[in-house]
């Protein structure tokens, strides 16, 4: 059976749309407080399943370069490249602007100020996206999959080498957050982990480029592999279960940390995320009745605005005040608290979650796809 483009995409869309449903969930509890453990994720070193899903949404992006690539064959170089840099600084922008929004705050006085730029951050989920999109294309563009390999190796023993010489693997002592503070300022860095600290920073940013590459390469071998024997799926299969064994042995010298974006982490993620979309794979396109999984395929017709109405949509929410309270905790307190503290928080992102599977599904019914 050879794999037609039209199941590619739709095994793509998939995947794409569990990353992009797990991301609102775990964004968006009734009670961070009262959150699952398996829906947060790990404070410092470690790892849980919510920390699979950025790497993830990176990995997806890889593997639909595969037929973005295809595109640029009849392309002049300016041209691709062109293309390449719009859609990266429109995406970055996107991202920045999300982090500015509403662009006011309310003082105790019950006013409205301005929200100085100069305490907005700088970098993000959607700016490292962006960036890793921009790096990882060139990449694509001008190196061979051998390349790629070399690459990215070498792109995750340097981040290693730098890491350990030039800091520690500590929260106030780490390489990548001297980096962010001198280029960037403690003023543009995210603060939620107590001190200025931006776990989208730009030195931890080189090794979330090999997830990219990761998902590229998973994209080229299933483009370029007879798929009428189960060998096509075993391949990507042992070869994510070697990478988890060598994220996990990497793990005793370069801790696995998602917030850092260890070496370790990179390897073990796109090790999972190799078994998952083998998986995937397996139930859509090899057994006699395939799954749909029409639900999470919504999703990944328009992940990245679906990505941000959902955050837009929260931010409002948390914005617009209802006496005391934000108009998102009133929400929760009014609608889900009485299930119980975790049962309703939960309850509260799913309900979030679907309200923006409704828009994704009329987008998708519309035949509607918004790209940048």
């Amino acid at each position: 059976m050879e794999l037609t483009k039209t199941k590619r995409f739709t095994a793509l869309d998939i995947f794409r749309g569990m990353t992009i449903c797990l991301m609102i969930i775990v964004n968006t509890p009734g009670d961070y407080n009262a959150t699952f453990s398996l829906l947060l994720h790990a404070n410092w070193h470690g790892f849980t399943p919510t920390d699979l899903v950025f790497p993830s949404f990176l990995f997806a992006i890889g593997s639909s370069l595969v037929f973005v690539k295809s595109k640029w064959k009849d392309k002049e170089a300016s041209q691709v490249f062109f293309k390449i840099i719009k859609r990266s600084v429109i995406i970055f922008l996107l991202g920045y602007l999300m982090y500015w929004f509403p662009f006011f705050d309310w003082t105790d006085s019950g006013s409205l100020t301005f929200r100085p730029i100069s305490e907005t951050r700088i970098l993000g989920v959607l700016q490292r996206i962006a960036l890793c999109y921009l790096a990882a294309s060139v990449m694509i563009y001008y190196f061979t999959p051998r390349q790629l390999v070399i690459s990215s190796v070498a792109i995750l023993l340097g981040y290693w080498f730098v890491m350990g010489v030039f800091g520690d693997y500590t929260l106030p002592g780490n390489a990548a957050l001297m980096v962010d503070k001198i280029i960037l300022g403690a003023s543009h860095l995210y603060t939620g982990d107590g001190i200025p600290f931006d776990p989208e920073g730009l030195l931890s940013t080189f090794p979330s480029i090999v997830n990219i590459l990761g998902g590229y390469l998973l994209g080229l071998f299933l483009t370029k592999t007879d798929l009428s024997s189960y060998r096509s799926l075993a391949l990507p299969l042992l070869a994510g279960i070697s990478l988890l064994f060598v994220g996990f042995l990497w793990d005793f010298l370069f801790p696995i940390n998602k917030k850092l974006w260890t070496s370790s982490f990179v390897i073990f993620t796109i090790g999972l995320d190799l078994i998952v979309f083998s998986f995937i794979l397996y139930l859509t396109d090899f057994i006699k009745k395939p799954w749909k999984f029409k639900f999470f395929e919504t999703f990944g017709v328009n992940p990245l605005f679906i990505y941000l109405l959902s955050e837009y949509l929260a931010i409002l929410m948390w914005w617009i005040p209802v006496g005391d309270i934000s108009l998102f905790d009133f929400l929760y307190q009014k609608g889900f608290s009485f299930m119980g503290p975790y049962v309703g928080s939960l309850a509260f992102a799913l309900a979030f979650m679907m309200i923006n599977w409704s828009m994704a599904k009329w987008l998708e019914n519309r035949k509607i796809i918004i790209k940048v």
